[in-house]
């Protein structure tokens, strides 16, 4: 009876200690409800337009310690992209990759206002582009992204919007956020 007692009394202490340990805070990020994102990130998104045009959420992975989506595109049947963003606790949309864990590149300060300028990379390079906040509603952020210091690329701005609570503008065919198909 009392081997049982002392065996019943380890495993509940295991059970406290382990259940302490899962809980702690910093390691399971809260995430901004869908409704109020302008890019939703949940492993599983899906913008969906044909077989050959679509882009999901398929994993997600620690680069230095911080959480970030993996996003997969295929373009036109033939063309991959894969990107790994993230947003920060100040509300920037940033870019990373696991290959180069030092990489930071800002896509989108979601708490900016009309005519808030940054940089992707604030290294003055001709892949650093300057961004400007051309439109922000309830509903919808635009950004305009200018190669400022490509020789070639200069002067020709490229606009990337998002829609709250859904991300990526578009006619989507098929359309799922945090697990609801909203199309």
């Amino acid at each position: 009876m009392k081997n049982i007692a002392l065996r019943t009394c380890t495993l509940m202490l295991l059970c406290t200690v382990m259940f302490s340990l899962g809980c702690k805070k910093g390691n399971n990020p809260v995430q901004p409800l869908a409704s109020n994102s302008f890019l939703p990130m949940q492993v599983g998104n899906l913008w969906y337009h044909n077989s050959q045009n679509y882009t999901e959420i398929k994993d997600s992975v620690f680069i230095n310690g911080k959480l970030y989506y993996k996003f997969f595109s295929l373009i036109g049947g033939d063309a991959v992209s894969t990107s790994y963003l993230r947003i920060d606790e100040q509300g920037k949309l940033i870019a990373g990759d696991p290959k180069y864990p030092d990489l930071r590149v800002i896509r989108a300060d979601f708490n900016a206002k009309v005519g808030d300028k940054f940089f992707t990379t604030g290294e003055g390079d001709d892949t650093d582009n300057q961004v400007t906040v051309t439109e922000k509603s309830g509903s919808q952020m635009s950004f305009s992204f200018d190669a400022i210091y490509h020789p070639n690329l200069k002067g020709h701005p490229y606009v990337v919007s998002y829609v709250k609570g859904q991300g990526f503008p578009g006619n989507w065919t098929k359309l799922r956020i945090n697990g609801v198909t909203l199309k």
